[in-house]
């Protein structure tokens, strides 16, 4: 294989000349170096991917670990968002801040871009419950909102295939979450963070306490609380800001060819969008704004008051004469309120010099409001008996608001008058842990017990009753029918109409009581597990003695997703069928070596058989060695294979109706410009109870090289080729397949077959995933003499290939390129991320920036793309030709040490105040990538102090 070498990208350059150099430098600088005492006893720890105590914390694997100060410097509050600043975060992670999306409320770490669902998260060591909503309505994932940040030791990130140590889910690699295990005092930590607009405040308040010496006291009792508030950001609020939170993006060169030229346009004769006043189509001809002056409307009554000016200051311009908004800025959210609780505790109980019990309880609660767009009324929709067509929606003939009064007319029109869609998501979590832990015969033993939860209840407003809406729009004897089955209908008075625009405020809230009720829906997960695990040495080999552990575990895991109201008939428009259950139990056995075979050549390996109830067996493998020649200088290499179950909503019961992004190339090919550019479709996906689980082989290699006392540089290559692959059958397949649902009234000349409304698709074992990719990890600490220390640290991830491979042979490579656009948000997949830090210690002083980059993305769905994803109104690729611009940040934190006892701290993230570039194809935010999110909401300050008893 031969690798390019290419020119680092610009943003990359213009961080680079702060940190390089002075990394650099140091590594040419005089040293002194420390040797241990002799006779001092080493400390022996375990590490995340080996359950054998080892004295060296470089193992075979790469480890990435973050610790207390690390989380400090970032000036993240959360443990959440600091990981999803990392560079080994990638495409699929799941932002707390998509607060419209399948998973809201929650937040996801997606390691190597393979999706939250195939990085495992452990919490001390052991499992947790998923949260009860799965990402996209598919893959179950760990919230990592439920870490007490304040009570968090250090996150050990392993950087490759464990399933050999830990089981399913950890193909890409595994978060540990360590938390404090016998902290002596009191601390109190508050901090209150605001933004440059004043908005999106953020309150924390944290205590930990802990009592009892385990050697003194033969006890410790350790407990945190931590209290989160953070307000809501409006779209509207930044306004400023380019092209963030907009969606109409005129302005920026495109038009509503594009779908992007705000909310109400009328992109051509057979289509358009839901405007405030309400397009009408005319019947056998073109669509027309309620308020058209237009020669040839045919309209047989006029409104004067359904004047576009009399609802909007909002600039119009629309060619085809839509009444235009812009709904994503008017109505939406970039941060939705959140309310959170955390809870931890620990026990610790000495019962003998060998022997301690343990116990650990972690309580969540959770509570968030989201808003988004008032609904359209013709958003299609599917459910278990299939599609559901809405685009048929109409006026009736004798409609007050109907200008083509005595015949029925389509209408699309923006429910503004019954308000935002809103969600108010509530989650609680717990976990408890009870177990036992010492040395008997030579062994090293931990056994547990263990018990998780997630419950999740989801509330809704805004959303429209489609039996409601037809009957109140157009009661026809069948649509009033149908709406007998609402008893708040059924108290209307006979001949009720819905009326629209300018007249809206006639409606009754008992109308609207009917129209939009609140819906709700429950989700539940459940994990309970017992695990024995022991670790020993034995024997003598010329590197020293041979360290095995063994292990068991058995398992049971739940899951329940109740669909939302109404969905389970297809009856609320634009929101599709979203439900599963299931339930497996799985036992596992798994061994592990690691022979030091010389006193340079340590070899490793580890085995575990895992039986699940549902999908079988499987058994796991892993290998690694690593030499060191030199006390400084090591290389080390792996190769494991994994594997990832089926979760309940890929074989259970149930079924999905989403949303995706996607162009339409037989309308295209009929010279239907709006159907070349990527819409939005409803997909149905069913359950598979035949589906295999994943399988996955990985490979890494590197090297670790320590030239200097306090100076580590690591540099590492890896390989993670998936295959058996659970999908959503590709979009792009099944349209070309023809498993489409049309909507024919929408056809514009002859043969034109209509616009897609739904696409049909099964959850397959596609072909395979293969991703490689490059890390580069550097740190060095050096004094200056009585201004102290500095400590420079880079860590960069480069993306080589991000292959998928289809049944048929198809392959796309993702890498650098905005697809995967199936999976979370459509974010992207970057092939850069960097993170660069610089820290001033001097005393009571303590400075650090963090500079964040990503690298810049081809705007095509995947590499071999010839055309771009989009384009502008003249035709050209868009925007910058074709590319959406690398991004990059920095972050300033400050902290003084007033006292032994009292601190004060400081952040300013984005101290530029940098604007994200413009990203028109993503369905995670409006107008910028979500990955850039802290562009998006601007500079942002927080203060805070912690006190310690």
């Amino acid at each position: 294989m031969t690798i390019k070498i290419r020119p680092l990208p610009g943003g990359l350059r213009r961080a680079f000349p702060v940190a390089v150099p002075l990394l650099m430098s140091v590594l040419t600088a005089q040293a002194q170096t420390t040797e241990p005492a002799a006779g001092q006893t080493v400390q022996r720890v375990e590490i995340t991917g080996s359950n054998i105590r080892r004295s060296q914390a470089e193992t075979a694997s790469p480890v990435q670990t973050v610790n207390r100060a690390d989380i400090e410097k970032s000036g993240k509050t959360t443990v959440a968002e600091l990981l999803q600043t990392l560079a080994v975060d990638n495409s699929g992670s799941v932002p707390t801040s998509f607060g419209s999306g399948f998973a809201a409320g929650a937040s996801g770490i997606s390691l190597r871009g393979l999706g939250a669902q195939s990085t495992l998260v452990l919490l001390n060591g052991r499992r947790i419950a998923p949260y009860g909503l799965a990402d996209d309505g598919q893959k179950t994932f760990a919230d990592l909102n439920i870490i007490p940040a304040e009570a968090v030791e250090r996150v050990e990130i392993l950087k490759d295939g464990a399933s050999a140590i830990y089981g399913s889910d950890a193909i890409a690699g595994v978060v540990n979450v360590i938390l404090r295990r016998d902290y002596v005092g009191t601390t109190v930590r508050a901090s209150q963070g605001l933004s440059n607009e004043k908005d999106g405040a953020d309150t924390r308040i944290a205590v930990t306490h802990g009592v009892g010496d385990l050697e003194t006291d033969r006890y410790n009792f350790l407990f945190s609380a931590e209290y989160g508030k953070k307000k809501e950001v409006w779209n509207r609020d930044r306004a400023d800001r380019g092209a963030v939170g907009k969606s109409d993006l005129r302005d920026f060169g495109f038009s509503a060819q594009e779908a992007l030229g705000g909310t109400g346009a009328i992109v051509n004769s057979g289509s358009a969008g839901s405007s405030i006043i309400g397009n009408v189509q005319q019947p056998g001809g073109g669509y027309y704004s309620r308020d058209s002056l237009a020669a040839g409307n045919g309209f047989t009554r006029t409104f004067p008051g359904a004047k576009c000016s009399n609802l909007t200051s909002h600039p119009q311009g629309d060619p085809l004469g839509g009444c235009l908004i812009d709904s994503a800025q008017q109505y939406n959210q970039m941060q939705p309120r959140q309310e959170t609780l955390n809870l931890f505790s620990r026990a610790t109980f000495q019962l003998n010099p060998d022997w301690q019990a343990y116990v650990e309880l972690n309580g969540y609660h959770s509570n968030s409001d989201s808003s988004s767009t008032p609904s359209g009324i013709s958003g299609s929709v599917g459910y278990p008996g299939g599609p559901v067509n809405n685009a048929t929606i109409s006026l009736g003939a004798a409609h007050p608001d109907n200008p083509y009064f005595g015949s029925t007319a389509r209408l699309r029109y923006l429910a503004y008058d019954v308000g935002p869609r809103t969600s108010n998501i509530e989650s609680n979590f717990t976990r408890a842990v009870a177990g036992l832990k010492g040395s008997a015969a030579g062994w090293d033993i931990d056994s547990a017990i263990l018990f998780s939860m997630n419950k999740v209840n989801n509330e809704r407003g805004g959303y429209l009753q489609r039996d409601v809406a037809y009957a109140l729009l157009n009661p026809s004897a069948a649509n009033v029918a149908a709406a007998q089955a609402s008893a708040a209908y059924r108290a209307l008075p006979a001949g009720t109409y819905w009326r629209i625009g300018e007249n809206a405020g006639l409606n009754s809230q008992a109308l609207y009581d009917a129209l939009s009720p609140t819906i709700a829906n429950d989700a539940t997960t459940k994990l309970a597990l017992a695990d024995f695990k022991a670790s020993r040495e034995f024997g003598q080999l010329p590197g020293g003695a041979i360290g095995i552990a063994v292990g068991a575990e058995v398992r049971h895991d739940s899951t329940e997703l109740a669909p939302t109201a109404g969905t389970d008939r297809g009856n609320i428009i634009g929101l599709g069928y979203s439900a599963y259950e299931g339930q497996r139990n799985s036992v596992a056995l798994y061994t592990e070596a690691i022979a030091p075979v010389l006193k340079t050549l340590e070899i490793s390996g580890a085995l575990r058989y895992d039986h699940f109830n549902d999908v079988g067996n499987s058994y796991t493998p892993k290998v690694g060695f690593k030499f060191t020649p030199i006390n400084s200088f090591a290389l080390r290499g792996t190769f494991a294979r994994g594997f990832r179950a089926p979760g309940a909503a890929e074989n259970g019961r149930g079924g999905l109706a989403a949303f995706t992004t996607a162009a339409d190339p037989t309308r295209c090919a009929l010279g239907v410009t709006a159907a070349c550019s990527a819409s939005s479709v409803a997909v149905i996906t069913s359950p598979n109870p035949d589906l295999s689980p994943e399988k996955s082989k990985s490979f890494s290699l590197g090297a670790v090289w320590d030239p200097l006392p306090r100076t580590s540089i690591s540099i590492d290559g890896w390989q993670i080729k998936r295959t058996n692959e659970i999908n959503q059958e590709s979009t792009l397949s099944a349209i070309a397949a023809g498993r489409v649902v049309r909507d024919i009234g929408s056809s514009t000349r002859p043969g034109d077959p209509g616009a897609i409304v739904a696409v049909l698709s099964n959850y397959v074992n596609s072909a395979a995933t293969e991703v490689r990719g490059l890390d580069l990890d550097a740190r060095t600490t050096f004094q200056i003499g009585s201004a102290g220390s500095i400590t420079a640290d880079a860590k960069w991830t480069h993306l080589f290939k991000y292959q998928r491979i289809e049944q048929n042979g198809d392959s796309v490579d993702f890498a650098g390129t905005h697809g995967n656009c199936d999976v979370t948000n459509c974010i992207g997949t970057p092939d850069d991320r960097v993170n660069l830090g610089l820290t001033w210690d001097r005393g009571p002083i303590r400075l650090s920036g963090i500079v964040n980059f990503r690298g810049k993305l081809d705007n095509k769905y995947e590499k071999e793309d010839t055309e771009c994803a989009f384009t502008f109104a003249n035709g050209n690729d868009a925007p910058n030709g074709c590319k959406i611009s690398s991004f990059t940040t920095l972050d300033l934190t400050g902290r003084y040490k007033v006292s032994d006892k009292a601190e004060l701290f400081g952040t300013i993230q984005n101290v530029f105040d940098k604007e994200p570039p413009l990203d028109p194809l993503t369905y995670g935010a409006a107008g910028y990538n979500p990955l850039d999110y802290s562009g998006a909401l601007g500079r942002y300050f927080q203060i805070g102090m912690r006190y310690t008893f």
